[in-house]
């Protein structure tokens, strides 16, 4: 396992630097972005631990708001401080933010990318990155026979919950917490702790102090409360939007597609986006890198009543973005004294391996599902695991040879 010290820092340009080839290359969702977050900051550059890495997936499973996001921005906090989260959300959000920004002013015009192979190949590539990400956590945290069961029956949670929760009326994400939160039970009553699972914590310092941290958490349920009162009264669109979707930032859990019901209760119920025009930009999403909440630039460039465009885009983005800022600045303080207590190593014994169980059922669904349709496909995901995982090749490398192998696959 890679090895890191609490010594090493970074400048905010230096991670800057890092998350912009991470943002114009992580295809493939948020759970393939935890996979490329690994391979980078883990694997290559050392930057974090391993245990430190699930500890802050796993967290962030349990916070509001695009969960692998989340996690770029507390790598960046760690490394270079308040101004390092912000470069690791600027790096890995804006190239993605532009493409939406510049769809919403008529990039629509290249055409439907629904079934281009170059798509279809950055949709494979992917299924590699999660499953090299899999293999190489369970490795790590799945050591014997208990935490291996734990990460299984986690994976089971998830793959069954989604039926098990239409039966009961309950949201698709709740299952992933309820993984988390029964690998933690498990941990604290099965486990010792640190007994093979990952060495010691490490790495995980955040120089932010205590009274800034709860001055976040106050002004994160502050906002949340006040910003409907405020749009209300003042009545000027551009507040109403920034409510608008800084709620959706504060009340969605997990990321990705569960955003989505969300977002289409926001914009297109009262009438500032139409129907054919959110589809349209949820389609133009899926051909991007990056995090899916990105969509929101685009949503807030096209709405109905000013302002909109560039200045309604930076609006949104900001607004469903900044939720996660607050939260994480008032949480990781206490995180890092919390996860070191004896007792709370043994439940995230639990919860390290839940994480891997969740990792696996994503690798199934949506992950797998959606990229492989025959036995092209999965040869070529074959070939690119090999890439990885054999070769070592650099992952943007492997995403490059996706795109290309993909066009001229599907080409004939």
């Amino acid at each position: 396992m890679a090895e890191t010290t609490t010594e090493a820092r970074s400048t905010w340009r230096e991670v800057l630097g890092v998350y912009l080839k991470l943002g114009v290359t992580s295809f493939g969702g948020p759970v393939a972005h935890i996979g490329y977050y690994r391979q980078a900051f883990v694997v290559e550059r050392r930057w974090i631990d391993e245990r430190t890495f699930a500890d802050l997936v796993a967290l962030c499973q349990f916070l509001p708001g695009p969960a692998s996001t989340q996690v770029s921005i507390a790598i960046g906090m760690m490394r270079a401080g308040l101004a390092g989260g912000l470069a690791a959300w600027a790096g890995f959000t804006l190239p993605s933010a532009l493409l939406m920004l510049g769809f919403a002013y008529g990039v629509e015009a290249i055409g439907d990318t629904a079934g281009a192979g170059w798509l279809r190949g950055l949709k494979i590539v992917a299924v590699a990155v999660v499953a090299q990400a899999v293999w190489g956590m369970a490795r790590s945290f799945c050591v014997g026979r208990t935490r291996a069961s734990l990460a299984l029956a986690s994976a089971i949670v998830v793959l069954a919950w989604p039926a098990a929760g239409r039966a009961l009326g309950l949201p698709e994400a709740l299952g992933q917490i309820a993984a988390i939160a029964l690998g933690g039970v498990a941990g604290w009553l099965l486990l010792e702790a640190d007994d093979g699972a990952g060495g010691d914590h490490a790495g995980a310092s955040v120089r932010v102090g205590r009274g800034l941290a709860l001055s976040s958490l106050v002004a994160f349920f502050g906002l949340l409360v006040g910003l409907p009162v405020a749009a209300g009264l003042i009545g000027w669109h551009g507040l109403a939007l920034f409510d608008s979707f800084y709620r959706v930032g504060s009340l969605v859990f997990g990321g990705g597609h569960v955003v989505l019901p969300l977002l289409q209760a926001e914009v297109v119920s009262p009438g500032w986006v139409s129907t054919e025009g959110f589809l349209a930009g949820y389609g133009a999403a899926q051909a991007v890198p990056g995090p899916l909440f990105t969509f929101s630039a685009y949503l807030g460039a096209v709405s109905g009543p000013a302002p909109n465009g560039v200045a309604g885009g930076a609006i949104a983005l900001v607004a469903i973005f900044a939720p996660s800022f607050l939260i994480l600045i008032g949480v990781l303080p206490f995180w890092d004294d919390l996860r070191r207590r004896a007792g709370l190593k043994s439940a995230l014994s639990g919860v390290n391996a839940a994480v891997v169980g969740l990792l696996l059922a994503a690798l199934y669904t949506p992950v797998f599902t959606g990229a492989i349709r025959g036995a092209a496909d999965a040869a070529l995901g074959l070939g690119l695991f090999a890439l990885l995982a054999v070769w070592r090749l650099a992952p943007w490398l492997v995403v490059v040879a996706a795109a290309l192998a993909g066009a001229l696959l599907y080409a004939f």
